[in-house]
């Protein structure tokens, strides 16, 4: 019974490896995304000239925007991919991004999904006419339930490393 028991922990702890599979995914969607980021920027470039300073600002507001995913994505690959299959082997290479478990992880991509959104509503914003009364109201109140779910997640992980024996700096 022991064997049995023992080649399934193996299966199981195997099976962190098909992970690979969706980071390498990410990796290839992220190209594909700084190809469309590169298209949005040359058009951005293209009529810099003849966009009025609203639109200027809606265009670079959107190139933060695409920053910001682009940024989120590299987060969970390379965190992911350390937190879930193997460390990587050179740490030099990614000792900027410090030790990110899955709880920071979570922290950090609920900071970037609210200022993703952040975005989103400054976008909307500088387009009012465009919008109904009804529409800003519930895009505001989409954003404020991405500001308090990042709040609670700080929250829990504080009171979690509190709990833990060992107090650690806020991950906001």
């Amino acid at each position: 019974m022991k064997r049995l028991e023992l080649l399934i922990e193996k299966i199981i702890l195997a099976s962190r490896w098909l992970l690979v599979i969706f980071y390498l995914g990410l990796t290839v969607a992220l190209a594909v995304y700084a190809v469309s980021f590169g298209g949005k920027l040359w058009e951005f470039l293209m009529k810099v000239n003849s966009l009025e300073d609203t639109d200027t600002i809606l265009k670079m507001l959107g190139l933060i925007d695409a920053g910001l995913v682009a940024s989120l994505v590299v987060m969970v690959i390379i965190s992911g991919y350390e937190n879930f299959v193997s460390q990587f082997d050179d740490q030099q290479d990614v000792h900027w991004l410090g030790q990110i478990d899955a709880g920071s992880l979570k922290i950090k991509v609920a900071s970037t999904i609210v200022a993703i959104s952040s975005i989103h509503l400054l976008q909307i914003f500088l387009n009012l006419p465009q919008y109904s009364t009804e529409q800003l109201l519930w895009y505001t109140i989409i954003h404020l339930a991405f500001v308090v779910s990042a709040l609670f997640l700080a929250i829990i992980d504080r009171i979690s490393a509190k709990k833990g024996g060992k107090e650690k700096a806020p991950s906001l």
